[in-house]
């Protein structure tokens, strides 16, 4: 049972349904009553709605696909030149679900090594006009084109010849007659049934700003190492980490040589604790060892062996530049836990795949 207030001095149990029901706990629905209390088969209206949201954003990107490649791939085109060629940053403005789309798109080009960052229509006209500089690009998004918020930051980089995207979809509106480029979007239904709330007309304008940025990137020759430097936290950056930055080097390798024993091998490789000895000759690494070959060569006789008589030829390797979740995608699809890094045939580090997972590579 719930404990609630009474007055300024002490608690009273409330009556009713406890609160792991009310909250979404156990035996908890929709309604706060038990689960045999409601049905369980899903309202089909539901269903529908959800199913006609979904088809009118899929209608309207297939519009914008369309566009792009009639009329709007030129300007598209002279878009990402005229970033291209800005020695400053890009800025994103919108007033309401644009500004919030424009947010996005802003935090998409920073990520992908276009610098950008969204400034308020209304605080723009406030003081932070000052943040543009004439080395900048602005990316005004409104729907209609007629945002009164925008109009000083239209007057502004006109003023100073700062460069100005317009993505509207009315290239004769004001915002798109005084845009050097005009991104035109195609007219589409919103999936709100009064065609108001901004649904599908959003998810238009947001699609264009990751085109954009993707053109961008590409355009660029953007790599996934570049990624890694803007976005080191989270799964992402773990992923995207080097061999390199995660091996275990020096005297940390399990190594013996060519020729040597049997009895050497197993020594170096129960030292080392990776569950295998790598095998080397002139310093390149010419064969591996592990506890597979142990078990299918055992006998009397193992410790009195040579090296080369038990080992695998021709290791798997991965180099120490290569990304982790490559490495890991190795050891997944050989089944194998430990790969050697090389560099050229010389080994330079060992990498296990527990070492991956604590990374967060996984």
């Amino acid at each position: 049972m719930g404990m609630v207030k009474e007055g300024y001095g002490g608690t009273r149990r409330r009556r009713g349904p406890p609160d792991f029901m009310l909250w979404g706990g156990p035996g908890a629905t929709d309604r706060g009553l038990p689960l045999e209390a409601s049905s369980s088969k899903p309202k089909q209206s539901l269903i529908d709605s959800a199913l006609r949201t979904l088809e009118a954003g899929s209608g309207g990107i297939a519009a914008l696909a369309a566009a792009m490649q009639d009329g709007l791939g030129r300007p598209f085109a002279s878009a990402v030149d005229l970033i291209r060629a800005a020695n400053g940053r890009v800025v994103v403005s919108g007033m309401g679900k644009s500004g919030h789309v424009g947010h996005k798109i802003a935090a998409t080009l920073a990520s992908t090594g276009t610098p950008a960052f969204f400034v308020h229509p209304a605080e723009a006209s406030h003081g932070d006009l000052g943040m543009i500089t004439r080395d900048d690009v602005i990316l005004a998004l409104s729907w209609s084109g007629e945002t009164a918020e925008l109009k000083n930051l239209i007057d502004y980089s006109r003023r100073f010849r700062i460069g100005l995207i317009a993505v509207t979809a009315e290239a004769d509106s004001a915002l798109g007659r005084a845009a050097d480029v005009v991104l035109a979007l195609p007219s589409t239904r919103e999936a709100c049934p009064h065609n108001l709330a901004p649904t599908a007309s959003s998810l238009m304008q947001l699609a264009l700003g990751d085109a954009l940025a993707i053109a961008l990137l590409e355009s660029r020759g953007f790599t996934a190492a570049d990624f890694h430097d803007l976005h080191p936290g989270g799964r992402l950056g773990a992923a995207l980490t080097f061999v390199r930055d995660l091996m275990h080097g020096g005297g940390a390798m399990p190594l013996v040589r060519l020729g040597a024993p049997m009895s050497e091998a197993l020594i170096e490789m129960s030292a080392k604790g990776f569950g295998c000895v790598g095998i080397i000759e002139a310093q390149a690494l010419v064969g591996i060892i592990t506890d597979g070959d142990l078990r299918r060569h055992m006998r009397a006789d193992l410790l009195d062996q040579r090296v080369e008589q038990v080992m695998t030829r021709g290791p798997n390797t991965v180099r120490p530049d290569q990304l982790a979740s490559e490495a890991l995608e190795y050891l997944n699809a050989m089944k194998r836990t430990v790969l050697f890094v090389v560099e050229g045939t010389t080994p330079v580090g060992i990498v296990h795949m527990h070492d991956l997972l604590r990374a967060g590579v996984a």
